[in-house]
């Protein structure tokens, strides 16, 4: 994986708002409409449509018109390849740490010695 994959970034860009987090975690539970995504927040509603339009820039988001409304569903491939990224970070530190260790034991144990 690219260390500056402009698709991992937008996913990242869009997690890092609460409110967008918040329409993630009610459109995991279902497919909803704009108005009832927008409920919750209190925010108007083309504040929160700036806020969808983010989270289908990073194509976290998938939007269709059903007569006059908008239902958004998520599309949760992406943050699979979130994950992916978060847990090659989670190898990569855990083997450092791991090396760490072990390079303080040896010092301890030659410091006895």
């Amino acid at each position: 994986m690219a260390k500056h994959d402009p698709d991992l970034s937008r996913v990242f860009h869009a997690l890092s708002d609460p409110t967008r987090r918040a329409i993630v975690a009610a459109l995991a539970q279902r497919p909803l409409p704009v108005t009832a995504l927008a409920r919750p927040t209190g925010l108007s509603l083309p504040t929160v449509l700036k806020h969808l339009a983010c989270l289908e820039e990073a194509a976290l988001v998938v939007t269709e018109k059903q007569g006059r409304t908008r239902i958004c569903r998520l599309h949760p491939a992406p943050l699979a390849v979130a994950e992916g990224w978060l847990g090659a970070q989670r190898t990569e530190w855990e083997a450092r740490t791991d090396r760490l260790e072990s390079y303080a034991l040896a010092l301890m144990k030659e410091a006895r010695t």
